[in-house]
């Protein structure tokens, strides 16, 4: 009677034991099946200065102020940098999940920058799997701090394919192919049109904080006479605290447009011309049915 109990029992066993088995395997199969975009490959919208892939959430308004100070080698009594600063205040709106559109304004050149991005490819995993995420990038400005210009000679144009990859929950690539046209240049003789590589990339320390690091080689000569410039890079910290992003950095650039810090960098990490700044980025919410499933 025993010996009939445990071989009752041993066959109730394998038969659970084989059903869950199925189970499982159909559940892979399902997921399998399914599209997962992959989220949060960067924090922001900027990885430091430039652009990243990422978009503003649709009816999400971005208001954001960027600080860079000035040199920290210009020594103690402009206590290195922080007695000069550069702002630039601006306005960012998610149209839809994809598009967002931006309008800033910069106290260097006193500069009115307008600008639009749509993502066009998302990294995926599942059924379709897609390697990369690619956002499209638009923007022009124009440069007010000469009055003596005429009006075309003050506006810049700016095109970028904007290419990332995240490599698991933690390190995130992107590349930034650049062009860059200026309609007059700041110094005589300096070329037209630019282009560039961004390079980017992000790693997350926890959940709320990561490394930040961007460079931007430009195909020019650098450091003469009519180009007396270099390029730019960037190093930094990105610290999230509910809706508020706070960037903060180090860089060789004094602009947060891509005309200057593409195209007008004139500082160089190698002889210490290196400005402390940050990004504040604060997202409001004009999204009433998400509210209201919240509540």
């Amino acid at each position: 009677m025993k010996l009939l109990r445990l071989m009752l029992m041993l066959t109730c066993s394998t038969t659970v034991l084989y059903a869950q088995d199925d189970l499982l395997s159909e559940l892979s199969k399902q997921d399998s099946m399914v599209t997962v975009p992959v989220s949060a490959t960067f924090k922001s919208t900027r990885v430091v200065n430039g652009h990243s892939v990422e978009t503003m959430k649709k009816k999400h308004l971005d208001f954001r102020i960027s600080h860079r100070f000035g040199r920290l080698n210009s020594g103690a009594y402009q206590f290195f940098g922080l007695d000069q600063a550069t702002m630039r205040m601006g306005f960012e709106y998610g149209v839809t999940d994809d598009f967002m559109i931006g309008v800033g304004r910069s106290t260097s050149q006193k500069v009115y920058d307008f600008f639009g991005k749509l993502k066009v490819l998302k990294q995926s995993e599942g059924a379709r799997s897609i390697p990369v995420s690619v956002t499209l990038f638009g923007g022009t400005g124009v440069a007010t701090v000469n009055k003596e210009l005429e009006f075309q000679d003050k506006l810049y144009y700016s095109a970028q394919v904007l290419i990332a990859r995240k490599f698991g929950e933690r390190l995130s690539l992107q590349l930034s192919p650049t062009f860059l046209h200026r309609n007059k240049p700041e110094v005589l003789g300096d070329e037209k049109v630019l282009l560039a590589l961004g390079i980017g990339g992000r790693f997350k320390l926890s959940k709320r904080v990561s490394l930040n690091g961007e460079y931007f080689y430009t195909a020019r000569e650098k450091n003469t006479v009519t180009a007396p410039y270099y390029d730019s890079m960037s190093f930094g910290v990105d610290i999230e605290t509910g809706g508020h992003v706070f960037q903060l950095h180090f860089t060789n650039s004094l602009g947060m447009i891509e005309k200057q810090f593409i195209g007008e960098t004139t500082g160089t990490w190698g002889k210490g011309d290196i400005h402390y700044g940050f990004n504040i980025s604060r997202t409001f919410s004009f999204d009433k049915k998400n509210k209201k499933a919240a509540n």
